[in-house]
């Protein structure tokens, strides 16, 4: 082969290369709920709970464009908020009930199927952490704590793949965690239909945690927690503006539960375990 081919073949092989990475660039920038997965390798139990999940699975940090303070205190809020919601409020928004058809009922019973089969070497906790799982809030008290594979919640934003939820959910035991289920994720602009062909809503409700109102920066050690955040009475801009405050109409994304180890369907996708 000549010089020139040789140079030829070269430099069109390093413009394929760069156009995919430009490609791929751009698809990531223009995704909706995009938030780049943490890259950690975890090792150990103790090194999955001192680094901590510092994220709210299927959290949006461009989106949201909340300061450090503001991210802390609506993750906490929207644990609390999960462990007590059922059914919406102003701070809470749920999907309607679809009327069921026999498609939605095999399709839910396909997912439970394909998730048990996903998830059950992570009955073992540690090998969640090994896999990468990072817990949530592991020192916040809750009645079931989140697992997230963030590898996972950046792909569900692309594809739907049953076997591989975006947080496993546990139940603290006196000697580790117990696994009771799962959670899928959409980013916050995936529309109710774009749901559906995920997770029926015939079967199951998703839900979007919305209207927060956050007190000013300078005020917010005293501030009144009856007003702001995901539990306050404020649930407006106006109301917001009002206060002094800062207003997120949605945070975080679309999230729904699946407890497939219980045994009926209602109680598979209940909005909590053994609701």
């Amino acid at each position: 082969m000549s010089a020139r081919k040789s140079v030829v073949r070269f430099l069109a092989h390093a413009t394929m290369v760069v156009g995919a990475i430009f490609v791929v660039t751009v698809l990531l920038a223009a995704m909706p709920g995009h938030n780049a997965p943490a890259v950690q390798a975890i090792g150990s139990e103790q090194q999955a709970q001192g680094a901590g999940a510092q994220e709210m699975p299927g959290m949006d940090h461009r989106q949201m464009n909340m300061d450090s303070g503001d991210e802390r205190e609506s993750e906490k809020a929207a644990v609390r908020d999960m462990n007590h919601m059922h059914g919406s409020s102003p701070h809470l928004h749920m999907t309607q009930m679809r009327t069921p058809h026999a498609a939605d009922t095999q399709r839910a019973d396909q997912i439970v199927t394909e998730l048990r089969a996903g998830i059950e070497k992570y009955k073992d906790y540690h090998a969640a952490l090994n896999d990468g799982y990072r817990i949530f809030l592991p020192n916040m008290p809750q009645p079931e704590y989140h697992f997230t594979s963030y590898k996972n919640g950046f792909l569900a934003a692309m594809r739907f793949d049953p076997s591989e939820p975006t947080s496993l959910l546990y139940r603290k035991t006196a000697d580790g965690y117990e696994l009771v289920g799962a959670m899928y994720t959409m980013p916050k602009r995936a529309s109710e239909d774009q749901l559906n062909e995920r997770v029926p809503l015939s079967i199951a409700m998703w839900h979007l945690h919305t209207n927060l109102c956050m007190p000013p920066k300078d005020q917010r050690q005293r501030a009144d927690w009856t007003k702001f955040g995901l539990h306050g009475s404020i649930s407006t801009q106006e109301g917001c503006d009002a206060a002094g405050g800062q207003f997120h109409p949605t945070i975080f994304g679309w999230m729904v539960h699946v407890y497939p180890y219980e045994s009926s369907r209602d109680k598979i996708f209940a909005m909590h375990h053994r609701d």
